[in-house]
Parts: C-alpha cells; sequence; structure tokens
C-alpha cells in the first residue's frame, strides 16, 4: 500500500504541526490584543466627543458678562437620574398638580390670566433700567439734514 514511515519522518511531521500550532496561537493572542487596544482607543473617542459636546453647551464663561444677581434657590436642584419607582411617583404627583390646576375655578374662567398671574407671584421681578432722554425729558433723535433742503438754501443765496 504505501511506504511505511520512519521514525524520524512521523517526529519530524509533529514537530511541523506544533509550530503551527504555536503560530496561530500566537496570531490569535496578538489579534486579540489589537481588538481590545482598538475598543479602548474607540471608548477614549467616544468620551471625548461627549466632553466636546458638554464644552459647547458650557455657559459659565457668559457669566462674567451678565449682571450679578442674588442667587436664591427655592428648591435644591432635582435629581436627574430617576429609578423606575421615582418616575412613577413623580409621574403620579404631577398628574395631580395638573387636575387640580385644571379644576381650579381661576383657571377655568381665564387660563392665560391665572398663569400669567401665578407667574407674577412665583418669579421674580426684573428692574429694567430706564432708557436714556434728553434735557428735554424726551428721546434723543438724531437729526439728518436732507439734501434737498441744503441745496435749496444755498440757491436762495
Amino acid at each position: 500500500m504505501g511506504k511505511p514511515g520512519s521514525r524520524s519522518d512521523l517526529a519530524a511531521k509533529a514537530d511541523r504541526k506544533f509550530e503551527k500550532k504555536l503560530l496561530f496561537y500566537a496570531k490569535v493572542r496578538d489579534t486579540v490584543a489589537s481588538l481590545g487596544a482598538k475598543s479602548a482607543i474607540g471608548k477614549k473617542k467616544k468620551l471625548r466627543s461627549r466632553q466636546k459636546k458638554l464644552k459647547a453647551y458650557d455657559l459659565s464663561t457668559l457669566s462674567e458678562f451678565l449682571p450679578e444677581a442674588e442667587t436664591k434657590q427655592l428648591r435644591p436642584p432635582t435629581e436627574f437620574k430617576l429609578s423606575c419607582r421615582s418616575r412613577g411617583k413623580l409621574i403620579l404627583k404631577e398628574g395631580k398638580q395638573l387636575s387640580t390646576v385644571l379644576n381650579h375655578p381661576a383657571f377655568q374662567s381665564n387660563p392665560l390670566a391665572s398663569i400669567q398671574q401665578h407667574l407674577e407671584s412665583t418669579q421674580p421681578v426684573l428692574n429694567e433700567k430706564p432708557k436714556k432722554t434728553n434735557k428735554t425729558g424726551g428721546k434723543k433723535r438724531k437729526s439728518k439734514k436732507s439734501k434737498a433742503a441744503s441745496s435749496s438754501q444755498s440757491m436762495v443765496i
């Protein structure tokens, strides 16, 4: 049938197979390491883009140019992370509040006026600076001489 192989041929073949296995495992290890590095880089990129978006919405630099206002906090800031239970409680609370507002007789008679009255009572009043006026009490006006009037005066002379 076939030529019987010698012991040295079988050993050499086994060694080659073993070396191939080692090369394959090394390639797999390198691939896994590179994929891990790529995913870590990808995560960093996502983090960077989120930070850039947050920087875009950062309005703290505008505080230098805005007028100083008294900082009164009537309520503590609400937490943005809501669990399912707290979200349900909030929905029930707001639903009850809405139904009481809708059933209120002042709201039913004139909704816009009642909302305006509520806002005036809850929001702070802003004092606006009066506009500058001239000595006579009127607003400043720029006087423009028309070209036609000046040319007609020169003709009269």
